[in-house]
């Protein structure tokens, strides 16, 4: 009986945890996988337990089976998982029962010593050698995101159409991943990849807070839904981290999630054999249908209010040429300069006023804080930029949810400047994200909890990469994740505009051109040589000679700006101004010229 027919009738229960049991019953801080090669004995007995407690599905003992957890080249790891696939058939053969192994595998954890496609292309090798070796069932568990892995997925899917692949993802007890995702996010990202047969969530939550967030969301009729939840919640005593002994409240409240439509129910860290047997006992044959429905959350009912600087009072996007002005805030506590730059642009009718984020990795008065003052004082549209390099993805919802209830609508959304060298051994860069990544937490949010006022926000465009065609990928990608605007590096000449052009064709993205006005010899050559993405070319270098006035270096940087303003005017939907040093006065040169 293939699993699918099993399924059809069955509730699958699965083992408990491997990792924390072997630790337990071992008493070893050695990761488990080690003892494919060392101790398969006790890789085995664990496998016999779980069988005769129950279980009709067991994982092979790999999850950390990849060259970043195992600190060894790929040859070695495919030699660990063979070994846990032998150690798992020969214990399933000891059985008559219907048993099913699935080959597990974890995530390779992101720590900068592979490139995406390598990492990609390990899963892909690791899922090979669970297939080469007869394994018919994947089960990629306690995934933050899915992104990473579908590549992988479909491709085993189109090569091997046989193959079962489950994944589980893993949500604290609030129901969010650690990359921003929520559970209900996840599960609906996940039911669109036809090549996942099924879905659900491992680790993370004990029962009780498993049972209520599957409550809460909606599942398609397509795919199987796995619950493996924790034991509870664990404790750390003498530097061992310790779950409390509590199967018969597991299996009652397991029980009762799996009676509830839950197609594969099982158990996670804290769980062992006794926990698994307590479940088997508790589950009811045959499997009730599916109960669990999608929630009405009447979003249909909901007004939407779209608000924001893209958008007029009635909510229409506005058929203008849009005009942005970047604001750099204070080095210290003294707004008064920046205020009164401000209230000038207000008075220049000029659109949003934006913000960065402590550009260049040096503290600024924060991005948020500072546009709310603007917009107390104002009334302007303002816009903060939002950069990954500072907070983690708790402290980024936290962010923007102060944000919204602050009435900050507009974001521009960037991945950020790195920590300056110098500062690296005080100060620690966070990047839990990228800018994509990022616009997928806000675009989250705005479904689930902004509904009726959205957040707009944007992405910036690098025109000066040096393959245009990644980032057009690039701006692709970030539509997808919900942006609606971009804004681009400053524009300085002809091929920089030519490559904005080739963008604005390729994506049809609504494009803020970059335009800063250079004020002399010395900010040329400064913004040439000291900032990375922006390409100020010789020729615009030397148009300002060593030695000229404040005024004159103002009016050669003026006249610059016209040109590109008189280049891009026929593909772009507004211009973006960035001033050194705040001198938005010079503004008023190139208003009527837009």
């Amino acid at each position: 009986m293939t699993i699918r027919e099993y399924l059809e009738k069955n509730h699958l229960i699965t083992d408990g945890s491997f990792g924390t049991y072997y630790a337990e019953k071992y008493d070893t801080q050695e990761m488990p996988e080690y003892a494919n090669i060392k101790y398969p004995q006790r890789v085995m007995e664990i496998h016999e337990s779980y069988l005769e407690a129950g279980a009709k599905l067991i994982r092979t003992n790999t999850f950390a089976s990849n060259t970043v957890l195992m600190s060894s080249d790929i040859q070695m790891v495919v030699q660990n998982i063979k070994s846990a696939i032998e150690i798992a058939k020969k214990a399933v053969g000891q059985f008559e029962k219907e048993v099913y192994i699935a080959g597990d595998i974890g995530p390779i954890p992101n720590d900068k010593t592979l490139e995406n496609e390598d990492m990609i292309n390990q899963y892909l090798h690791i899922a090979e050698c669970f297939i080469e070796e007869g394994i018919k069932i994947l089960t990629f568990e306690t995934f933050s995101e899915l992104e990473s892995i579908i590549p992988v997925i479909e491709k085993i899917k189109n090569t091997y159409q046989d193959i079962f692949i489950m994944v589980q993802f893993c949500v604290n007890q609030f129901g969010y991943s650690n990359a921003g995702l929520s559970a209900k996010k996840l599960i609906k990202e996940a039911e669109k990849i036809k090549s996942i047969d099924a879905v659900g969530f491992n680790c993370g939550v004990g029962p009780g807070h498993m049972k209520q967030i599957l409550s809460q969301i909606g599942f398609g009729s397509e795919k199987y839904v796995i619950a493996l939840p924790n034991a509870g919640y664990p404790e750390k005593i003498r530097d061992r981290i310790k779950y409390y002994d509590n199967p018969e409240y597991f299996a009652e409240i397991a029980g009762d999630i799996a009676e509830n439509g839950i197609d594969i129910i099982g158990g996670c860290c804290g769980t062992n054999p006794v926990y698994i047997d307590r479940l088997s006992r508790r589950i009811s044959e045959p499997k009730p249908k599916k109960q669990i429905c999608i929630k009405n959350d009447n979003q249909e009912d909901k007004i939407i209010r779209k608000r924001g600087f893209l958008f007029d009072e009635n909510g229409n996007q506005k058929k203008k040429k849009l005009v942005a002005v970047e604001l750099a805030p204070p080095l210290n506590a003294n707004d008064g300069k920046i205020l009164s730059a401000a209230r000038m642009m207000k008075e220049a009718g000029v659109d949003v006023l934006t913000f960065p984020d402590s550009p260049s990795g040096r503290t600024r008065v924060d991005s948020i804080l500072m546009a709310k003052k603007v917009k107390m004082e104002t009334g302007l549209n303002v816009m903060p930029h939002i950069c990954c390099r500072d907070k983690n993805a708790i402290a980024m919802r936290s962010v923007l949810l102060g944000a919204h209830i602050n009435d900050i609508n507009n974001m521009l959304i960037i991945t950020g400047d790195p920590v300056p060298g110098v500062a690296r051994q005080t100060v620690k860069s966070v990047f839990n994200f990228d800018s994509v990544g990022l616009m997928k937490i806000v675009n989250d949010m705005n479904d689930e909890l902004f509904v009726d006022r959205p957040i707009t926000y944007g992405g910036a465009i690098n025109q000066g990469r040096r393959n245009i065609n990644v980032e057009i990928g690039r701006v692709k990608k970030k539509i997808d994740a919900g942006a609606q605007f971009f804004m681009t590096q400053p524009v300085f000449s002809i091929e920089d505009v030519n490559r904005l052009r080739m963008v604005k064709e390729a994506t049809h993205a609504t494009i803020l051109c970059g335009i800063m006005p250079l004020i002399s010899r010395k900010n040329a050559l400064f913004m040439k040589n000291e900032i990375a993405g922006v390409i100020v070319t010789d020729e615009i270098v030397d148009r300002y000679p060593a030695n000229v006035s404040k005024e004159e270096g103002e009016m050669i940087g003026i006249e610059i700006a016209k040109e590109i303003i008189e280049m891009t005017r026929d593909f772009v939907d507004g211009y973006y101004f960035s001033f050194p040093f705040n001198r938005v006065e010079m503004f008023s040169y190139l208003k009527n010229t837009l």
